[in-house]
C-alpha cells in the first residue's frame, strides 16, 4: 500500500507512516504533565503533532531532522489539522526512500524566475540594474530562492513561496507605481525584490520548514542587509564606480522598515514614499495569500464558512462558490 502524504490526510484518519521530525519540544500542560510537541513533514507539507504524557526518554530518542515512524490519529484543532501520537520512533535513513521527503516547490519556479529576470533587467536605473545582475549571476543564491518558503506558518509557507511572494510584490509595484508618478519605480521594484531575501538563510527548508540558528539569533532583516552589502561590493567592482550613497541608504531603509510598525518587528518606521508603499503592498500580498490558503485548506468543506481562526479572531466567508 502506498503511503499517504500529509497533503492527502483528513480529519479522524489513523496514520502509521514515516515523516521527518522538526522543532521538537517537551512542554508541560496546565496540570504540569509533560507532552511532546513536534512538527512532522514529507515532500508535500508539514503537520503539527502532539503526544500526551510523554516521557523525557521519548523526547531524547530522536533529534530534529531525523526520520521517525509515528502512529496516531488526525484531528482538527483551532482550525488546523494536527496529529495526536500514540507512538514515535527513530528510523534508520537506509530504510527510507529520500524522494518521499525531498521538498517540491508548490509553484512553477521556472516561470516565476523567468519573470523575475525580466522585471529586474527591465529597470532603467543602470546602478540598480547592475546590482540586480550580481544577484542573478549567483547560482547558489538562485537555488535557495527557488526552494525557500516565505514563512513557516502564515503567508506563502511552502517551498517556492518566497519566490512567488517576491515576484507577486514586484508585479504589484509595476501596476501601482504608474498611478503615483512621485514614486521612484525602479527603487521600489528593487526594494520589493530585496525585502525578504534574508529568509533564504533565516529558514531551514531542506527537510520540512523551521528556523535556522541564524534566523533565530539575527533574523531576515539583518541577513538581507548583509546580503545586500556583499552584492553592492560586487556591483561597485563590476561597474568600476560605487552605487550612489543615497541609493544604498534608501535600499537598506526599504528592507529595515518594510514590516511597517514596531509591534510587527520593524526596527524602523517607513520614512520615504517608497518605504510606505512597500509596506502597504507587502501586507496586501501576504494577507491575500494567507486568507486564500486558509479558505483552500479549510477542513470545514461542507460549510460556506471556514472554522474559527484564532490568530485572526474570526471565521472567513468562502461563500457557496467553494462547492463548485
Amino acid at each position: 500500500m502506498s503511503r499517504r502524504f500529509i497533503s492527502e490526510l483528513e480529519s479522524q484518519e489513523t496514520v502509521s507512516s514515516v515523516f521527518v521530525a522538526n522543532e521538537k519540544q517537551l512542554r508541560p500542560n496546565r496540570n504540569g504533565n509533560l507532552y511532546l510537541q513536534v512538527e512532522l513533514s514529507d515532500r508535500t507539507g508539514s503537520i503539527g503533532a502532539r503526544m500526551w504524557n510523554a516521557q523525557e526518554a521519548v523526547y531524547k530518542s530522536f533529534e530534529s531532522g531525523d526520520y521517525v515512524r509515528v502512529e496516531g490519529t488526525t484531528q482538527v484543532f483551532q482550525g488546523a489539522l494536527q496529529m495526536i501520537l500514540s507512538r514515535i520512533a527513530k528510523v534508520d535513513p537506509a530504510e527510507v526512500d529520500p524522494a518521499e521527503f525531498i521538498p517540491q516547490p508548490a509553484v512553477d519556479v521556472e516561470k516565476l524566475q523567468k519573470r523575475l529576470v525580466e522585471m529586474l533587467r527591465g529597470m532603467n536605473d543602470p546602478a540598480l540594474r547592475n546590482l540586480a545582475e550580481c544577484f542573478l549571476m549567483d547560482e547558489g543564491f538562485l537555488a535557495k530562492l527557488n526552494l525557500a518558503p516565505a514563512g513557516t506558518k502564515n503567508h506563502h509557507a511552502y517551498h517556492g513561496g518566497l519566490l512567488e511572494h517576491v515576484v507577486g510584490l514586484m508585479e504589484l509595484t509595476l501596476r501601482v507605481a504608474p498611478c503615483y508618478p512621485q514614486l521612484d519605480r525602479d527603487l521600489l521594484l528593487m526594494g520589493a525584490f530585496l525585502h525578504d531575501l534574508g529568509k533564504i538563510d533565516e529558514l531551514s527548508y531542506q527537510r520540512g520548514l523551521s528556523y535556522t540558528d541564524e534566523g533565530q539569533l539575527i533574523g531576515h532583516l539583518i541577513i538581507a542587509v548583509e546580503l545586500l552589502d556583499a552584492k553592492i561590493a560586487e556591483a561597485d567592482k563590476l561597474a568600476g564606480e560605487p552605487i550612489p550613497r543615497e541609493t544604498v541608504l534608501r535600499l537598506k531603509h526599504l528592507i529595515l522598515s518594510h514590516h511597517g510598525q514596531y509591534e510587527f518587528g520593524s526596527p524602523k518606521l517607513p520614512m520615504t514614499l517608497e518605504a510606505v508603499t512597500l509596506f502597504c503592498l507587502d501586507n496586501l500580498d501576504a494577507k491575500i495569500n494567507s486568507f486564500w490558503r486558509l479558505m483552500q485548506d479549510d477542513p470545514n468543506t461542507d460549510s460556506p464558512w471556514t472554522v474559527y481562526q484564532p490568530n485572526l479572531e474570526r471565521k472567513l466567508f468562502k461563500g457557496m462558490r467553494h462547492k463548485g
